[in-house]
């Protein structure tokens, strides 16, 4: 496994940049599993620690949510998702992040009978405690589960709703299993997300095809792209992706786990790039994919041979494409630009 060398790591550490493609449950480390299911009195069928971590040998995205549906099933309490919270956060602060945008499937804990008055007061708390200590700027967006129906998604978005939990959400996006489950379908609940007045953005084009991207843009009116990848396959889908400047939120590390991509130096970050759109780095589901934002950013500048002034606009595509407000993100990107002319 090459990375960047120990110069290159931590120039990347110093840009000041944004995370918006990371699923909250996915940051859920192999070492806090197994002790929360100690916490909770939950048998697990691995021996150890290594024994998990073993396990995670991807063929796919259905393999790999197989095993990321069994490991959410620890998280049982308010401080199970406190503490999976503060986990992550003190990571992405390490590695130079001063916006996250994450993602959470709360179908996933709503159907195993853990509801949003257990798991949003663990999130919140958690946020507000790293936002004082450290000072990065987080917020949560709601995904709907796209195995699932339409009209669940609307029942979950109800239960949001009702707990008064909107005002502490910036956006709905959609996600899990993309195959055969196209974006149209939840054109319902993505109006009444915009209604309330919140952000759009969805998961398309990781392994479900071009069309599902146009289905994101112009059904669901979407103002970021979840992954892309496919997106080069269609000249006319990059041309409009270039002209509107819609962002498209990359995970190169999930790509190569799950196939995507075989070599993590074919991944096509640096062509899009190459063409002017606004793509980011992300980590995806970390701790089952093999790094958080930073090792993202080191592995793929070494595998693609990317510049500095490339990994410079890289970050400045992701505090730009974030739905932090203008003054946070004038902030940051004159940040950015002290580090850059250093």
């Amino acid at each position: 496994m090459s990375t960047a060398s120990t110069d290159d790591a931590a120039f990347i550490r110093s840009l000041p940049k944004a995370e918006l493609h990371m699923h909250i449950e996915g940051s859920l480390e192999p070492e806090l599993l197994f002790a929360l299911a100690e916490r909770n009195g939950i048998a697990l069928p691995y021996d150890d620690v290594e024994a998990l971590r073993s396990a995670y040998e991807f063929a796919d995205l259905q393999s790999f949510l197989d095993l990321y549906y069994q490991g959410a099933d620890v998280l049982r309490t308010e401080a199970d998702f406190a503490d999976l919270m503060t986990a992550y956060l003190d990571r992405a602060h390490a590695d130079g992040v001063r916006r996250v945008e994450m993602f959470f499937d709360p179908q996933t804990h709503t159907d195993r009978g853990i509801g949003f008055d257990v798991f949003m007061p663990g999130f919140l708390q958690a946020m507000d405690d790293a936002t004082e200590r450290t000072g990065i700027s987080a917020g949560l967006i709601l995904c709907f589960l796209r195995h699932l129906s339409p009209e669940a998604a609307m029942a979950t978005f109800d239960e949001a709703e009702a707990g008064g939990y909107l005002e502490r959400i910036i956006g709905v996006g959609l996600d899990s299993a993309e195959v055969g489950n196209p974006p149209e379908p939840f054109a319902e609940v993505f109006d009444r997300a915009a209604e309330a007045g919140l952000y759009r953005v969805a998961h398309a084009g990781e392994e479900g095809p071009p069309e599902y991207i146009w289905g994101a843009l112009d059904v669901l009116d979407v103002q970021r792209i979840d992954h892309g990848v496919r997106a080069e396959e269609d000249p006319e889908l990059v041309a409009r992706l270039v002209v509107d400047k819609v962002p498209l939120t990359m995970c190169p590390l999930s790509n190569l786990e799950l196939c995507v991509v075989d070599d993590l130096a074919d991944h096509n970050i640096g062509r899009l790039l190459d063409l002017g759109l606004t793509v980011t780095i992300n980590s995806d589901d970390p701790a089952y994919f093999g790094g958080y934002v930073g090792e993202n950013y080191e592995r793929t500048a070494d595998a693609l041979d990317l510049s500095r002034d490339d990994l410079v606009q890289l970050a400045r595509n992701s505090l730009e494409a974030s739905f932090a407000s203008d003054d946070e993100k004038a902030t940051w990107l004159a940040e950015l630009d002290a580090v850059d002319a250093g």
